[in-house]
């Protein structure tokens, strides 16, 4: 058994992971500001699960917060942490920058510092497949430079690895970074277009679909994330021996330090996503079609060749099966 830090708890990809490492015996403390991004009644819904298992304790903290964070890492004494907390949403960074600054920048040194200071065995941590920015060559592959992020969010994420390495490097804190690809399932964001296009339908409301539905995005079922997330938690990385600063590897490093991909290894279009949404809801969306905004990028698409050889695992939740699940929630939870 391990006590882990889960920061985020509250959040769609920590409750999840909470849940999966409590059903495993780990003692699990989660961190969360429960802060109205969205809908806070959602985040204590989850929240209000946790805390029904003994074994779980919560702390309502921000990461920006350096003595309460310094103070939590010093009594608790924690084997491994996930950092999952972090101002998330590409749009939002273009009204608000000041918030992802604080979060995700500020918040982060405070969760590398304590884990420095406490002697934690393993630091995961959540960055994005919006990292990959303006690169087209496909699939994105971590053993890619991504120096053109398309959006401050993404900046903070390619940050967050950057910062990561360096303290695997100074102080041989194993670190491992994880870039998600748009991610949904039952408990999911209400800022994300699955939450957002069922609600709309239901209600008889108009849809707005971006770049006309010609996006594609990888998209990956809860379940695969946490999969992958609890595996690369116990896998925790050594210095590749083979790394060379004549020709650098941007996925590993001489420090124990390793960035993965998790998608589903399969872009979806959108208007296919559309109709499969459709179909498990048995109505039409009326479709408002307009251009891409700024800061997003036309397809995501993720090499996994790496998890699946150093974790065994490949996520494989097919997009029809994922839908479904998450409607069937979706009308439980609000009893429609």
């Amino acid at each position: 058994m391990s006590k882990i830090l889960v920061t985020g708890a509250a959040g769609f990809i920590g409750f999840h992971l909470c849940q999966r490492l409590l059903t495993r015996g780990d003692q699990v403390i989660g961190l969360d500001n429960l802060n109205d991004y969205y809908d806070v009644s959602l985040k204590q819904s989850r929240l209000a699960k946790l805390q029904d298992q003994e074994r779980f304790q919560f702390y309502r903290l921000d990461l920006q917060d350096r003595d309460a964070i310094a103070q939590l890492f010093a009594e608790q004494q924690f084997d491994k942490v996930v950092n999952l907390a972090a101002q998330a949403g590409v749009r939002y960074s273009l009204k608000n920058p000041h918030a992802y600054v604080d979060s995700n920048l500020v918040g982060f040194v405070n969760i590398l510092e304590g884990c420095r200071h406490s002697g934690v065995k393993h630091l995961v941590f959540a960055s994005s497949s919006s990292v990959y920015g303006a690169n087209t060559r496909m699939p994105f592959s971590t053993h890619h430079n991504v120096d053109h992020p398309v959006s401050l969010y993404a900046a903070t994420k390619k940050a967050n690895e950057l910062m990561a390495h360096t303290y695997s490097h100074l102080y041989g804190l194993p670190t491992t970074g994880l870039r998600f690809f748009t991610v949904y399932g039952p408990w999911g964001r209400p800022d994300m277009s699955l939450f957002l296009f069922t609600k709309a339908i239901l209600s008889g409301q108009p849809i707005d679909v971006f770049n006309y539905g010609k996006m594609q995005r990888d998209f990956t079922y809860i379940d695969d994330i946490v999969e992958g997330v609890v595996r690369v938690i116990d896998h925790i990385p050594q210095g590749n021996p083979n790394w060379s600063g004549d020709a650098p590897d941007p996925a590993s490093s001489k420090a124990p330090y390793k960035i993965y991909n998790i998608g589903n290894n399969n872009p979806v279009e959108l208007m296919h996503f559309i109709e499969i949404l459709e179909s498990c809801l048995g109505k039409k969306a009326e479709k408002n079609l307009l251009p891409m905004q700024p800061g997003d990028v036309p397809t995501t698409y993720a090499d996994v060749d790496d998890l699946a050889r150093d974790v065994g695992f490949r996520p494989s939740t097919a997009i029809e099966v994922g839908i479904e699940r998450f409607v069937s929630w979706y009308r439980a939870y609000y009893k429609v």
